[in-house]
């Protein structure tokens, strides 16, 4: 018999959290987040995504043992500025029995009808900032840091309990010896000179400070058409910046200004954690902070976060002037791949970016819905 359970304890927090370290043991392409971190992330008095959101996170249990997880999540902005009734649900991990699957989503589909929603959509996080979607493809490929990795049986589950596809995903890489500059420098000159545009590079992360909230302010305007989109609020851009700018090296950031100082655009990019945090295995004492320093500081790889062009610069060329800064940067360090984050299979215009590059799809993620 399966019985599911609220989290309402530290300790049934942190039980939720290291669920996946059991699911995936011996696992070589999950790679675990820190514990401490992510129990941090889902304290309601430390993240301000919880003024604007709600979640209710809920273990299954069968025989004393957990067999399963999911969060169920309510975003208030989504629903009453977005007009978006959705029924959001991440953090959704299970043992390959389906009945597992269907209580933890039963469980979820009654919170979305008892707040009148109309359809459930997952597996999904607060924002645009957190992990989405179920693997479908590439699950021999090493995951990374701000993507969620599982077993080729959700899919199968989701798609037995009637749940169809919502959105797709792409994940994609490029090996660094194959981009030719010759595709992107000339280009970079005449569109800095034409719009009287400047690249701005960094040594140190106090540099980048100053322009953090700008940066955000540039991602809701560049990102809100998508549909998947929600905007960042003003406690949430504090909120990242402190939790993720210092993991950031300063030459992985590019901004783009314009002669009055405005960013136009941004790349935040960074070095490949994700070898590193298999060995700290969710831990970052006593060596799990070596590890990740020592990725930090000899990376071989890079992994594309986030790019953004202000709406009034795009299909301009503008951004040939980070690609250019960025071939510069990584040749001095070394960097042999490139990685992007997932992309929205609908988003034409970063598939536009890559094209010269040579990308290779190897991962694809979805999120399924089913109306309530």
């Amino acid at each position: 018999m399966i019985t599911l359970k609220e989290v309402s304890t530290k300790r049934e927090m942190r039980a939720f959290v290291k669920f996946p370290f059991s699911l995936y043991k011996n696992n070589d392409y999950w790679v675990p987040p820190i514990i401490n971190d992510e129990i941090a992330g889902f304290d309601k008095t430390k993240n301000p995504v919880f003024k604007h959101a709600d979640a209710t996170f809920l273990l299954a249990y069968r025989d004393n043992k957990i067999v399963g997880r999911v969060a169920a999540i309510v975003n208030w902005t989504e629903i009453n500025d977005q007009k978006i009734k959705k029924m959001r649900f991440g953090w959704f991990d299970m043992i390959d029995d389906i009945e597992v699957s269907k209580a933890l989503i039963n469980r979820v589909s009654k919170i979305g009808k008892q707040h009148n929603l109309e359809f459930i959509e997952g597996p999904v996080g607060f924002s645009n900032l957190d992990k989405v979607g179920v693997l479908i493809e590439g699950f021999d490929h090493l995951g990374t840091m701000i993507t969620w990795y599982n077993h080729p049986y959700y899919k199968e589950h989701l798609e037995q309990l009637g749940f169809v596809k919502a959105k797709e995903w792409l994940e994609n890489y490029m090996l660094f010896e194959n981009l030719n500059p010759d595709n992107f420098s000339r280009l970079s000159k005449l569109v800095a000179k034409r719009y009287e545009l400047r690249t701005m590079n960094f040594t140190k992360t106090e540099q980048i400070l100053p322009y953090v909230d700008k940066m955000f302010d540039l991602f809701n305007s560049s990102y809100s058409k998508l549909a998947s989109f929600t905007p960042i609020s003003d406690e949430q851009k504090a909120y990242f910046k402190k939790k993720y700018i210092s993991f950031i090296n300063p030459e992985f950031i590019e901004y783009i200004a314009d002669k009055d100082d405005n960013l136009v655009a941004f790349a935040v990019t960074m070095p490949s954690f994700s070898k590193a945090l298999q060995k700290a295995n969710g831990k970052l004492f006593p060596f799990g902070l070596f590890h990740l320093l020592k990725a930090k500081k000899k990376p071989d790889e890079a992994i594309f976060y986030l790019i953004g062009v202000h709406p009034d610069y795009q299909k301009k060329g503008v951004v040939s002037m980070i690609f250019e800064s960025f071939y510069n940067t990584y040749s001095k360090i070394g960097i042999k791949t490139l990685r992007r984050t997932p992309e929205l299979e609908e988003n034409t215009a970063i598939k536009q970016l890559w094209k010269d590059m040579k990308p290779v799809t190897h991962k694809r993620r979805r999120t399924y819905k089913r109306m309530l």
